[in-house]
């Protein structure tokens, strides 16, 4: 039986200019049976200041026009006849929203004495004390946060531990070694061993350490993570700070040349043994170089063969890149911040992104390809949760799987492509598709900057979808996708990887095919076969796509048009021929030229179309519905992560099984949490009670943040007979029964 959260009935009220709108959970173990309009098996009564006010059974929210602002409400499930005990009570939230206070740190200023703020960001959920309610987890990004495209010192990050009256449980400064940016940190909240309570892992370095706070909110301990003993004996300190000035930097391409004769890639055949090679340019130099020689070829680098690749290669500017040091993986206690166990980050950067190819393309962006990381929560046994951490995919791709059983993480696999081999790490021609390791090679080029989970295969195991390719549930290659080049490419009918990406969706977009499938975009061009594809899940087969002239650099999936069966897909223009594919049915038809936006979705109707998350920078974050306009505007709030329009999370947090919008307000002073109160008749248990959806919560900040779904189609023509009934163990539930914390 597969272990899901213990959850207790969510009921929230909000104060509308028709009544008090309440809305709770059906649980999924509660469901028994389906109906034409929804599942059945569990009634509701509704109670407001202790008096029963309605029985409701089609649905988990309700209209109260009678009641008032100071009213009481509860419910009770009622089964065959009987009733539950009834929730806790609530009073309706009277702006329309509820707010959690927020506790901004510190401004700060970089060893350059620049200045930076922060601002509120992603977010994550996790219930870390067992009372069957979430703790919401706030990452804090610096003004400077920036990827290593992008030289520049960054302040360090912030994820925050709050209760829903804004009690701060404790702040985990993740310090001057992690940078600041997309692609850095991606935390987990969840229950890995089946306590209860939910932990937080990421990945750390020397300087990580957990603040805690006291009943009048002051900063009472901190305490740095354990540093691994051979780090110790090595010199390693918490007060170490490895980001690179640019005098560091250049150092640092000296020792590197000084070595070149030693390099591993140089004594392997594989890159030309002499650095003028490298650059085209006559041999001048004895191997191996004195250190005068060496800055000769690193200023002839700098100063010339740098910028004769890219006018925006400027490698003198270049500081604050994190391109040394231990790195960490850490497990804390969700409640407390305590540290549970720090081990090795696998894999190591091995170097500064040299043969991870940051200095083959004509950007040299030192440290870049290196530090892309993925992380994500999966059911590989298809009972209990594992952590999954990655490095890579652009070239060389990996992933680790890990279980938690309260004490100890044990890998369950690490997967690897190996290296994709260069002939000029400064000017690679080769361009191979496939690593060097013969069982994981497939996967190289073909990540995305997320990832996603799902059981592809139906095999009850959840597989990990890196992109274009995805690993299977015990760590093999379950495939990776390609497809011939199309007429008029420059390689006609050549079967090529469709290759790296944006924005992935993985659901069931098309209800009249078995299984789940998978919508993407491509950033390839004429490269690759399709700027954006719809392919099988569980083959990786390409049902349709089309090729583009460039990045397609967002795409969508959702049913904006109820009169269209499955969800529509559509993508961002192309960036350089300003084509646009459109808005397509589940069969790749087209609807319409035009196409709504591609930042992010939200289930927020009462029909259960989908509607669309939109504004970036100063503008409000606004629902827009694609017939109806606009549904939301969450004046005062602000979405994050530049053009991207990320609101902090969308998940199904309260309530019935639409999802609720979390933002940030414009100062970053509060989170606030806006919920549907259009009352539905459609009645299905909480997303959060859906592996696939669960999960998907759990990873929905991982670096592009992207929306997550459930294993079932869920659009308004919704087959009621296709949904499973859950049943799942949710730890600590019977003990909290027993203590009354949880009624049922």
């Amino acid at each position: 039986m597969m272990q899901l959260e213990f959850l207790d009935r969510g009921l929230v009220a909000v104060w509308t200019t028709e009544g008090a709108f309440l809305s709770w959970r059906l649980l999924g173990n509660e469901a028994a049976g389906y109906s034409e309009h929804g599942l059945t098996g569990t009634d509701f009564h509704v109670y407001r200041d202790g008096i029963r006010i309605a029985s409701v059974n089609d649905s988990t929210n309700y209209l109260d026009r009678s009641g008032t602002k100071s009213s009481a409400y509860a419910v009770c499930a009622v089964r065959d006849g009987q009733e539950q005990e009834r929730s806790a009570a609530v009073a309706p939230w009277q702006d329309g929203y509820c707010e959690i206070p927020l506790r901004k740190p510190a401004d700060g200023v970089t060893p350059k004495g620049e200045a930076y703020t922060y601002s509120a960001n992603d977010m994550s959920v996790g219930d870390v004390d067992g009372d069957g309610q979430y703790e919401f987890f706030v990452k804090w990004d610096p003004s400077n946060a920036k990827d290593n495209s992008h030289s520049g010192y960054t302040g360090p990050v912030y994820i925050d531990c709050y209760k829903l009256d804004g009690t701060l449980l404790y702040r985990v400064d993740l310090g001057v070694n992690i940078r600041a940016g997309a692609h850095y940190t991606q935390f987990l909240v969840y229950d890995f061993d089946g306590d209860g309570r939910a932990e937080l892992m990421m990945k750390t370095a020397p300087g990580t350490k957990t603040i805690r706070f006291d009943e009048q909110g002051e900063a009472a301990s901190e305490t740095f993570i354990t540093m691994l003993p051979e780090d110790e004996a090595e010199g390693y300190s918490h007060h170490d700070d490895y980001r690179l000035s640019s005098a560091g930097y250049y150092e640092h391409i000296v020792r590197l040349f000084m070595g070149w004769h030693q390099h591993e890639e140089v004594t392997a055949g594989h890159w030309p043994a002499s650095l003028e090679e490298c650059f085209g340019i006559g041999k001048k130099y004895d191997s191996p170089l004195s250190r005068e020689d060496a800055e000769k070829l690193v200023d002839y680098l700098f100063d010339d063969y740098a910028p004769s690749r890219s006018s925006r290669n400027n490698l003198r500017a270049i500081e604050g890149f994190v391109l040394d040091g231990p790195e960490y993986l850490t497990v804390f206690r969700g409640g407390t911040g305590e540290e549970l166990e720090t081990i090795r980050y696998k894999p190591g950067r091995h170097d500064d992104g040299l043969m991870w190819g940051d200095y083959s393309w004509n950007r040299i962006e030192p440290g870049n390809r290196v530090d892309r990381f993925l992380a994500g929560v999966a059911y590989l046994d298809g009972r209990k949760p594992s952590a999954v951490f990655a490095r890579g995919y652009y070239t060389r791709s990996t992933a680790v799987a890990y279980s938690w059983d309260g004490r100890q993480l044990q890998e369950q696999w690490f997967v690897d492509s190996g290296w994709v081999t260069m002939n000029n790490p400064f000017h690679d021609t080769l361009h191979m598709q496939d690593g060097r390791d013969e069982q994981f090679g497939t996967l190289a080029r073909q990540g995305a900057h997320s990832l996603s989970v799902a059981d592809v295969d139906g095999d009850g195991c959840q597989e990990i979808i890196y992109g274009a390719a995805t690993i299977d549930h015990d760590g093999t290659i379950l495939y990776s996708s390609a497809a011939p080049m199309p007429e008029g490419s420059r390689s006609p009918g050549r079967t090529v990887k469709l290759g790296h990406g944006d924005a992935l969706h993985v659901a069931n977009i098309d209800p009249d095919r078995p299984g789940l499938e998978i919508f993407m975009v491509h950033e390839g061009g004429a490269s690759v076969p399709c700027g954006y594809t719809l392919r099988d899940a569980k083959t990786g087969e390409v049902l349709f796509g089309a090729p583009a002239d460039g990045d397609v650099g967002r795409g969508m999936v959702g049913q904006v048009d109820p009169a269209c069966r499955g969800l529509q897909t559509w993508s961002s223009e192309d960036i350089h021929s300003e084509q646009s594919f459109g808005l397509q049915t589940a069969k790749g038809e087209q609807i319409d030229r035009k196409v709504p936006g591609t930042n992010m979705n939200i289930r927020w109707a009462a029909d259960m179309t989908t509607q669309i998350i939109s504004g970036s920078f100063d503008q409000p974050v606004v629902i827009n519905d694609w017939k109806r306009g606009r549904l939301l505007s969450a004046e005062g709030c602000r979405s994050n992560n530049g053009t991207k329009g990320n609101p902090c999370l969308v998940a199904d947090i309260f309530g019935d099984w639409r999802e609720e919008l979390l933002v940030r307000t414009a100062d970053s002073s509060a989170i606030r949490i806006y919920v549907s109160t259009e009352v539905t008749d459609r009645k299905l248990y909480t997303l959060m009670h859906d592996a696939q959806y669960r999960v998907g919560v759990a990873w929905q900040n991982v670096v592009y943040n992207q929306p997550c779904y459930p294993s079932f189609y869920l659009a308004s023509d919704i087959d009621w007979a296709e949904v499973p009934l859950p049943r799942y163990d949710a730890p600590q539930a019977q003990a909290k029964r027993e203590e009354g914390l949880f009624v049922e």
